[in-house]
């Protein structure tokens, strides 16, 4: 089966079809989807002090999250190939419980000063491999990611934005980190994990 076809859904297809884009959609294809790996994008990701993922779970539900870090914390292991960490968070693990479920993602990186975006695409896996883990003081679990695709996209809708300030909220080269302050709210004091550092920060 031709590969482009296989690219599209024929709900794409038809309205592709419909707005006469289906010859535009398979020259992007040609020129970029077929043959970008990580390495035409690796000035992007490993200046990204963000990104955005997309996650669903078994039933098709989605999540998207807002993932920070310190710029280079996206690690490109090879050309179709890299991983994450995954930091604490709200306790919730929805991102990471999906993935658990449903190891399909999508990670939308984009450069608000150039602009700039790329997608990247593939099957993801929760490790707590020390080595890994490793890369990352502070973090909880590290995901790692087999791309299956990578392709740019058009950056005339991207509004632009010279604030390169990262958030406090980074955890530092030892894995330290702020407390986040609502986590001292009295109201969770009582479920928080035990393991939890604002645990007892809490007013009384």
């Amino acid at each position: 089966m031709d590969e482009t076809v296989d690219s599209y859904s024929a709900t794409s297809r038809a309205l592709q079809d419909n707005f006469d884009t289906r010859r535009l959609a398979d020259r992007l294809h040609d020129l970029f989807r077929s043959r970008w790996t990580l390495e035409e994008a690796r000035s992007l990701i490993e200046a990204a002090p963000m990104f955005f993922l997309a996650t669903a779970d078994q039933h098709g539900r989605p999540q998207c999250s807002y993932k920070g870090g310190a710029p280079g914390f996206v690690h490109i292991l090879a050309p179709m190939e890299l991983c994450y960490p995954s930091y604490d968070g709200n306790g919730m693990y929805l991102s990471t419980g999906n993935i658990a479920e449903n190891p399909a993602i999508q990670m939308l990186f984009i450069d608000f000063a150039s602009p700039n975006r790329v997608r990247v695409s593939g099957q993801a896996t929760l490790s707590d491999d020390p080595v890994l883990l490793n890369r990352w003081p502070g973090a909880e679990l590290a995901v790692h990611v087999a791309v299956d695709d990578v392709f740019p996209n058009c950056g005339r809708y991207i509004h632009r934005t010279g604030d390169t300030e990262l958030s406090v909220n980074v955890p530092d080269h030892t894995g330290a980190a702020p407390i986040a302050d609502w986590k001292k709210m009295a109201v969770f004091q009582d479920v928080l994990a035990a393991r939890d550092p604002a645990r007892g920060q809490g007013e009384a």
